[in-house]
């Protein structure tokens, strides 16, 4: 099943998409995702632009946008996780901190040192460490399914003449069973890429803290509960629904799978705690600062204080945000 729209793409990803196409000129919407964020120079988080902050012209904003006080609260969460390990013994590494300025920027810390590592790069980790993200494993590609009359459907692409157009082939194996109850139409997003960067990260030779603060589901929400799926486009901080519009000029992103992600590190020796809402994360974690921030600021309505109340309030970013921690001691 095919779509009659065609959305005009450039000579160069035209040439990198025909590169990986199949036989049958059939590209997994991962793989358009791929290039679509990452293709170098044109891919969206390549190009030489502002797309995280509260401006018009960004696309985006993540709790960094809101000022220190987030790092000062991510600060706060890793002290207390240390159990009483002294923090100077520790590297910093942060994965995805849009155009190098880290969630500690202006943040005092007690950390040895500080690396910033790209979106999509799995760096160098060893020695003692703390692993943080935000907002980093829903920027990576994964695989869409939808569920037909004939069975499942891989989403995907192929070229035209005009340019790129949606495309679906009929799902033959998998090393998973697709949910064989789900209704006609049901969308399924696969986030492959997330569990690939998850695995990149723990296989490393290092000991410590892992903490991702993101977006996601458990998979049994994923199969039944989001049944257009989970991937979505956004630009100029508006909501689109077309995915394929404007390749590499609109961000893309999808849940990830919070069982998936916490399997990866327990194959890797971590031991996990239970995924928490943002909100009850940092209240459990970061007590202390939290209520030093709210005496601080209790006379008046400040930058700080309506910063805080953004990153716990429900309607805000305090349930719409999750956060993975994990710790692995030395082998």
């Amino acid at each position: 099943m095919g779509s009659s729209t065609s959305y005009p793409i450039s000579p160069a990803q035209r040439a990198a998409l025909a590169a990986i196409a199949a036989e049958d000129g059939f590209i997994r919407f991962d793989q358009f995702m791929a290039l679509a964020l990452y293709q170098p120079e044109e891919g969206y988080y390549r190009r030489q632009r502002t797309r995280v902050g509260r401006t018009a012209s960004a696309d985006f904003f993540t709790a960094s946008s809101l000022g220190p006080v987030f790092g000062e609260l991510v600060v706060a969460s890793c002290v207390t996780l240390l159990r009483g390990r002294d923090p100077s013994r520790f590297t910093f590494y942060e994965y995805g901190a849009e155009n190098g300025q880290g969630v500690l920027e202006g943040v005092e810390h007690p950390f040895g040192e500080q690396r910033i590592i790209g979106i999509d790069d799995p760096g160098t980790i060893d020695g003692c460490a703390i692993v943080f993200s935000n907002e980093l494993f829903d920027a990576q590609p994964c695989r869409r399914f939808r569920r037909s009359e004939t069975g499942w459907q891989e989403c995907g692409v192929i070229l035209t003449a005009a340019g790129v157009a949606a495309h679906e082939r009929l799902v033959s194996s998998l090393r998973f069973e697709l949910p064989p109850t789900a209704p006609l139409g049901y969308h399924l997003d696969w986030p492959v890429g997330a569990t690939a960067l998850a695995t990149r990260i723990a296989q490393q030779p290092w000991m410590g803290l892992f903490m991702a603060f993101d977006y996601g589901k458990s998979w049994q929400e994923l199969t039944t509960e989001v049944p257009q799926g989970t991937v979505r486009a956004y630009h100029r901080h508006r909501q689109k629904t077309d995915l394929l519009e404007a390749m590499g000029e609109q961000d893309l992103t999808s849940h990830i799978c919070w069982d998936h992600l916490t399997e990866v590190l327990r194959q890797h020796r971590f031991e996990t705690d239970p995924i928490l809402s943002q909100e009850a994360f940092l209240v459990k974690h970061a007590a202390p600062k939290l209520a030093e921030i709210m005496a601080a600021e209790s006379r008046q309505l400040s930058a700080r204080k309506a910063g805080l109340m953004q990153l716990l309030h429900p309607s805000a970013l305090g349930q719409k945000f999750q956060v993975a921690a994990a710790w692995r001691e030395e082998s």
